[in-house]
């Protein structure tokens, strides 16, 4: 059963007694608002907002970065699927998968930041979500709804960590600027 969370709050990736969660799967979605254009028919627009994961240790140092440059972690544990440049079609536009039991026991914290490459505001992005899968038996785990038109090129999305259970999904939702994860990286570290 899937839970839809709001900015700020937390949910526990781990049931009691239920088999431990090995894969997860970290889906974007989006949509271009459409234009109006001359005689007031409606255009699309293509969008390219690209997912990324950063992998932090225990001390808030940035060890490993996957994003639409780098489709790898160093061992593997997390891949990028692939770039979406447009936001066309249904379902999960980007995703990043997370091979939980092999990441570096170093890592503590995965973020998932979402950047307009191009330029566009999130004013002309709609419908657009952030969702944690079960990637072994597909069920939806937790979503949080991105949707907000602003000026802001990026958001935090929200961040996986290690508890004392195994991992927990916090929403977060902070807004900022940029073309990729790296412009970010000021406004992640208020989020460790």
């Amino acid at each position: 059963m899937s839970v839809s969370l709001q900015k700020g709050q937390t949910v526990s990736l781990s049931k009691a007694g239920g088999p431990a969660l090995t894969k997860v799967r970290m889906g974007l979605g989006w949509d271009a608002v459409k234009k109006r254009g001359l005689f007031g028919a409606r255009k699309t627009q293509d969008i390219d907002l690209d997912a990324s994961c950063l992998l932090f240790d225990r001390g808030g140092a940035l060890v490993d970065q996957v994003w639409f440059r780098q489709l790898r972690s160093a061992g593997g544990a997390v891949q990028h699927t692939g770039d979406n440049v447009t936001g066309a079609g249904e379902g999960d536009d980007e995703s990043i998968i997370v091979d939980l039991p092999a990441l570096p026991t170093t890592v503590q914290t995965l973020v998932f930041v979402v950047n307009s490459f191009t330029g566009q505001s999130f004013a002309q992005v709609e419908n657009a979500y952030c969702r944690l899968v079960n990637e072994v038996n597909g069920a939806e785990l937790a979503r949080y709804d991105l949707s907000g038109s602003g000026p802001h090129t990026a958001q935090v999305m929200c961040k996986v960590a290690r508890d004392r259970d195994g991992w927990a999904m916090t929403a977060i939702g902070a807004k900022g600027t940029g073309r990729t994860f790296r412009d970010l990286l000021p406004v992640v570290a208020g989020h460790l």
